[in-house]
């Protein structure tokens, strides 16, 4: 089944696999992005471009006049710290944004939207791994405050105007186009460093853990979620599905894979802990496969080669 779709952030690193997925699936693909961190280069050929910002009258207006059967929203301000340093920031992008492109979908009649959450920060520090869906929400970061209320406006605006929401709860996401600058992409600060021969930073004593999943089969899993059959019910993780792989990997062991993937050995320096980080993260997705049909397929080596090849081609 093929359709139309916009993808906001389409030009970011986890937005245009995405678009490539739909384009590859025989959707007409359009992505929003205002540039800030995207970059046009990186909107796949097929595709649209709509340069704007999301809290914009511009991109409401994209949204409504488009007419998209499917909206995928991954415009976000991604970095915990700078929702801990500035939350009136993340709420604006994250909230004031994501309810601007909510009003456009339901001005057009948009049949679904499909929104980024993140499984690492919307169940705070949770008791159960890996983390199921139902498990209680209590975030300890505003970004992650801004993920869960992003959730609640899904839910909320989607009864009120008729269109159908799902919320793919991210684990950690990696692989090729992931900006090094971006303290949200450990793995590829890692793989950057040690090829430009940099000492590894680990904050905390390195045994903290993260559930790291590839980007293609992140991308694979909102193609999915655009046309699957998804069941409305009375709490908020009934349209939710936690994308991941269910297995943790600590730091120290991230820094140690990323060595044997380039066949390096890191050298190591530790700081101290940062505020509003989570010290263990692993997500079930015995629903995923269920509900979506979905599950990873990308292993972690495979995918780390993947990312440093892209590297090693972006250098040159």
């Amino acid at each position: 089944m093929g359709g139309s779709v916009l993808v906001t952030g389409g030009a970011g690193f986890i937005g245009s696999h995405i678009a490539e997925a739909y384009l590859a699936a025989g959707w007409s693909v359009a992505c929003l992005d205002d540039l800030s961190r995207g970059k046009e280069s990186q909107v796949p050929p097929g595709a649209a471009f709509i340069r704007a910002d999301v809290r914009d009258a511009d991109a409401f207006s994209a949204v409504a006049d488009g007419k998209y059967d499917v909206i995928v929203h991954q415009a976000a301000q991604i970095d915990v710290r700078v929702s801990v340093d500035e939350p009136a920031l993340d709420a604006s992008i994250n909230l004031v944004g994501f309810a601007n492109i909510l009003s456009g979908a339901a001005a057009a009649g948009t049949r679904r939207v499909i929104f980024a959450s993140s499984g690492g920060v919307v169940y705070g520090d949770p008791e159960v791994l890996p983390t199921p869906e139902p498990t209680a929400t209590l975030p300890i970061s505003p970004y992650g405050v801004s993920k869960l209320a992003g959730e609640h406006y899904l839910r909320v605006l989607g009864t009120l105007h008729g269109f159908e929401g799902v919320a793919l709860r991210y684990a950690n996401v990696y692989g090729p186009r992931q900006d090094p600058a971006s303290e949200a992409g450990v793995v590829s600060i890692f793989v950057s460093r040690l090829l430009a021969g940099k000492p590894l930073t680990v904050f905390g004593d390195g045994t903290q853990t993260r559930d790291y999943v590839f980007v293609g089969d992140v991308a694979r899993a909102n193609l999915l979620a655009g046309t699957a059959n998804v069941a409305r019910g009375d709490r908020l993780d009934c349209p939710a599905f936690n994308i991941a792989t269910g297995r943790e990997t600590s730091v120290n062991d991230l820094a140690a894979h990323v060595g044997r993937a380039l066949d390096r050995t890191p050298e190591i320096t530790y700081a101290a802990a940062r505020p509003g980080e989570l010290y263990r993260s692993c997500l079930d997705i015995s629903k995923a496969k269920a509900d979506l049909g979905w599950e990873p397929e990308v292993p972690f080596d495979q995918g780390m080669q993947a990312l440093a090849a892209w590297f090693e081609g972006a250098r040159h």
